[in-house]
């Protein structure tokens, strides 16, 4: 059975934007990926020293994996376009591919939780989701992602539309 899958992907190491595609690209192998968002400039967050800005967009991919099996799939494709995990560190990085919502799915496994339990405090995540998926509803909050993103606070992050898709 397909599943709409939304995912947050993120880079501040490289070619940002050629990274991002080549991201969505390999993303085809999981699925139909059927939008993305544009492209945003985004401030690092949550981050304990200075790094570059982030170039972030969002993506929906139909898929017949299950949740698991989606983790680790683009686990594999962050760690073959160079991305290195140290220690829970939140390090530059060439790529990083976060599930956002996995169809109306609530998952709550060690690694594992969907929706991510972050993103409705992320302008750099509600920004370029509400351009593609406003109308969706926070499976746990019941609030569409219009609303979520409403309902920021002026201090969540700078976000500037680079590329329009």
């Amino acid at each position: 059975m397909k599943k709409t899958v939304y995912l947050s992907l993120g880079a501040n190491l490289g070619d940002r934007a050629a990274n991002l595609c080549e991201a969505v690209r390999q993303l085809e192998k999981l699925g139909k990926v059927v939008a993305v968002s544009s492209l945003y400039e985004t401030e690092p967050v949550e981050v304990g020293r200075p790094q570059p800005w982030f170039m972030n967009c969002v993506a929906a991919v139909e898929t017949e994996l299950m949740p698991k099996q989606f983790l680790s799939r683009t686990m594999a494709v962050e760690e073959a376009m160079g991305r290195r995990r140290r220690g829970g560190e939140k390090a530059p990085r060439t790529v990083d591919i976060d599930i956002i919502f996995f169809g109306n799915a609530v998952v709550q496994t060690p690694g594992l939780t969907i929706p991510h339990p972050s993103m409705h405090r992320r302008r750099f995540v509600l920004e370029p989701l509400a351009e593609i998926a406003a109308a969706t509803r926070h499976p746990v909050f019941k609030r569409t992602v219009a609303e979520l993103l409403r309902e920021l606070p002026a201090d969540a992050g700078q976000v500037r539309k680079l590329v329009e898709r």
